[in-house]
């Protein structure tokens, strides 16, 4: 069974840290290309960060950038997102998500990908 299973979310102060796992089981990571996105109550899913298969081409979503990073552990079939310099405005159900495709290739639009996580919960707020 092809499945994605995020961790890690959590309850944390404005200007703090949290790192998103993702674990993937039933298929082998490294042939996809590797995306987060998360979803605030209310407003639609925004592309935050993509990975390309093996880690050459990044992108980031405009309001993360410089705080978030995304990286992968392919021999784990891993793949994780570290935040630093938490807002208020970075609440939201993250997902992770995985898509087929060749090389070099990230994207941020969610209806590209392939597999989906089922979210984990994080919450900035003093």
């Amino acid at each position: 069974q092809l499945q994605l299973v995020e961790s890690g979310g959590g309850l944390v102060q404005p200007g703090g840290s949290l790192r998103l796992s993702c674990a993937a089981s039933g298929f082998a990571l490294d042939f996809y290309t590797i995306g987060w996105f998360r979803q605030a109550p209310g407003k639609e899913r925004e592309g935050v960060s993509s990975m390309s298969r093996r880690g050459e081409v990044t992108t980031y979503a405009n309001s993360v950038k410089d705080r978030f990073t995304i990286s992968r552990d392919n021999a784990k079939n891993t793949i994780y997102l570290q935040m630093n310099s938490l807002k208020p405005d970075d609440t939201a159900v993250y997902y992770c998500a995985a898509k087929s495709g060749s090389y070099y290739y990230t994207t941020l639009r969610g209806d590209e990908y392939d597999y989906w996580g089922q979210g984990t919960q994080v919450t900035v707020s003093s």
